[in-house]
C-alpha cells in the first residue's frame, strides 16, 4: 500500500516538472523586450546635494500633439526635472498590453500616447498599447525644431494608442527626490564627487564647456568618493561621444537607441557651463519610477542618465560681470541654468527679471 502511495506521488510530481518544463512561462510566450532611457536633470547647491529650482524656466521645445497636464509648469519647483523618458518595445509578433509607470515622489507633465493620469498627476497608464512590428512608420510631425523626433531612430517596433501611432510611449516631469550623487566645489577649485547609497555610481563624466571650449573627463565607477580637477579635462569631442555611447550600451541599450539619446541631448548636454553626467544605479531608478508592464516582458533594461550641474565660482564671476555689463548675450547661453546661478551669486537685476520672464514665457506654448 505504502509503495503505491510513493509511485502515486512520483508520478505526479514527474508530469508536474514535464508540464513545467514543456509549457513556456507567459514573458515567453510573449517574447517582449523593453528598453527604456530618459534624463534625470539637476543643480547642485553648496553642500552638493540637488537643490530646488524652476526646472521648466527655458523655451518649450515639444511639438503641439504631445499631451500636457492643466497646470502651469513654468511655476513648478522640484530638485529634478525628469526628461524625455521613452519606451521602446521589440518582438517578433503583433500583441497587445498594458503599461503603468508611478512618480510617487513627482508630477507628471507631458505624454504621448494619450493615457490615464491619476488625479495628482503622479501615476501614467496607457492601456491596450498595440505593439506592431511590421507597421508602417506613420508618426505625427510638426514644422519646427524639436528633441522629440531624434528618438525615433531605433529599429523599435511601431505602437499604437487608440488612434496616436508612435514609436515609443513618452512621458517627462518634475521631482522632489534624493539623488544617488553629489558634487561641491573646494576651496582651491577642485569638484568633490559622492556616491550616496549602497551601489556605485556608473559612467560618471565631468564636462565642462568654457567659451565654447568643450572639455571632460572620464571618472567611470564611483564607489564613495572622487575628486575631479576643473583644470585637467581633456579636449577630446569625439572621444566624448564615444565614451557616452559605450557607457549607454554596457547599461543595457541598442546602439541606435544610444545615438538617438545622444542626438537627442547633444545641444542642450554640452552647453555652456560645468556639469557631471552619469548612470542612475537600478535600484535607485526603480524606486523612484516604478515600472509595470502586463503581460510581463521576457526581458526589460533601463538607462537613466544623470545630469547635475555644478555652479563654480568661475561660472558665478562670469554672470556677474555679464550683469554689470549689462550682457544679455552672455547670460542667456546659460539658459534655464541662470536663475539658480544668479541665485547662488545673490544677484538681482531688472536685466535678470527680464531674462527670466522671457524664458517663462517660451515655456508656454500650444495654447497654455
Amino acid at each position: 500500500m505504502r509503495r503505491k502511495v510513493v509511485l502515486s506521488i512520483v508520478a505526479v510530481l514527474l508530469l508536474f516538472l514535464i508540464v513545467t518544463i514543456a509549457l513556456p512561462k507567459a514573458a515567453d510566450r510573449v517574447g517582449l523586450t523593453v528598453h527604456e532611457w530618459g534624463t534625470f536633470t539637476s543643480v547642485a547647491g553648496v553642500n552638493g546635494d540637488a537643490v530646488a529650482w524652476r526646472t521648466y524656466g527655458g523655451p518649450g521645445d515639444l511639438p503641439c500633439f504631445v499631451n500636457r497636464f492643466g497646470g502651469f509648469k513654468g511655476v513648478l519647483l522640484g530638485n529634478v526635472r525628469m526628461e524625455t523618458p521613452v519606451l521602446y518595445f521589440y518582438g517578433p509578433r503583433d500583441l497587445t498590453t498594458n503599461v503603468k509607470v508611478r512618480f510617487p515622489m513627482g508630477t507628471l507633465t507631458e505624454w504621448y500616447p494619450k493615457a490615464m493620469m491619476s488625479r495628482s498627476y503622479n501615476a501614467i497608464e496607457w492601456h491596450d498599447v498595440k505593439i506592431s512590428p511590421d507597421a508602417g512608420m506613420e508618426f505625427p510631425v510638426e514644422s519646427g525644431l524639436s528633441h522629440y523626433y531624434a528618438a525615433r531612430e531605433t529599429d523599435a517596433a511601431p505602437l499604437q494608442v487608440g488612434t496616436q501611432k508612435e514609436k515609443f510611449l513618452f512621458y517627462r516631469g518634475v521631482g522632489t527626490f534624493p539623488l544617488p550623487i553629489a558634487a561641491r566645489v573646494k576651496d582651491d577649485g577642485k569638484i568633490v564627487v559622492n556616491s550616496i547609497g549602497a551601489d556605485p555610481v556608473n559612467g560618471v563624466i565631468f564636462f565642462e564647456n568654457r567659451g565654447g571650449t568643450p572639455r571632460y573627463r572620464l571618472a567611470g565607477t564611483v564607489r564613495n568618493e572622487t575628486i575631479f580637477d576643473s583644470e585637467s579635462p581633456q579636449n577630446n569631442w569625439a572621444g566624448l561621444l564615444m565614451d557616452l555611447e559605450w557607457f549607454l550600451m554596457d547599461e543595457g541599450l541598442y546602439q541606435k537607441e544610444a545615438r538617438a539619446m545622444i542626438e537627442t541631448w547633444r545641444d542642450s548636454w554640452f552647453e555652456e557651463g560645468t556639469r557631471l553626467f552619469y548612470i542612475v544605479p537600478k535600484r535607485a531608478l526603480d524606486s523612484i519610477l516604478p515600472l509595470e508592464i502586463q503581460p510581463a516582458p521576457s526581458q526589460v533594461s533601463r538607462v537613466f542618465v544623470g545630469r547635475m550641474e555644478i555652479v563654480t565660482p568661475e561660472i558665478q564671476d562670469r554672470v556677474r560681470q555679464a550683469v554689470v555689463k549689462n550682457d544679455r548675450v552672455t547670460l542667456e547661453k546659460y539658459g534655464r541654468f541662470l536663475e539658480p546661478i544668479a541665485k547662488r551669486a545673490g544677484l538681482k537685476s531688472p536685466l535678470l527679471d527680464s531674462i527670466y520672464s522671457s524664458a517663462a514665457a517660451q515655456a508656454v506654448n500650444c495654447g497654455e
